[in-house]
């Protein structure tokens, strides 16, 4: 269950998977990177992280949304230059969505985000640990 807490979070919840997310959240709101929706990240992580070909109709189905939702996803995605539209050359009815050099750079510094987080609420659940058994 989760409740309402003040602006600050308690030292002892930050190795919770919600406030490390938060946390992650809040590095990524006060960075340069552009504000993605959920939408949008999990159609690109869908598309970097899962082996392909991808098309509209296979991620709709993965994502269980439908095809125009994913194209209006894919639309910024693709002004952001995260992912490309490539026609394919056998059945040209089918677009395949690759990756690209941006897309992964961005994927990666997202991940760097998602790592220090961890490791600061790692760093921080030690620590706590250590002066809870030294009392």
């Amino acid at each position: 269950m989760i409740t309402a807490v003040s602006s600050h979070v308690p030292p002892d919840t930050s190795g919770q998977p919600l406030a490390a997310w938060m946390n992650t959240l809040i590095d990524y709101v006060q960075s340069a990177r552009p504000d993605l929706t959920n939408r949008q990240m999990a159609l690109l992580m869908v598309v970097y992280l899962l082996p392909g070909p991808h098309t509209v109709r296979g991620l709709a189905a993965r994502l269980q949304v439908a095809k125009p939702v994913v194209t209006r996803a894919l639309n910024t995605l693709g002004s952001l230059g995260y992912v490309r539209r490539q026609k394919d050359a056998i059945d040209r009815r089918n677009i395949f969505i690759e990756q690209t050099p941006p897309g992964l750079a961005f994927l990666n510094e997202f991940a760097e985000l998602l790592e220090r987080t961890e490791g600061h609420d790692n760093a921080d659940h030690g620590q706590r640990e250590r002066r809870r058994t030294a009392h």
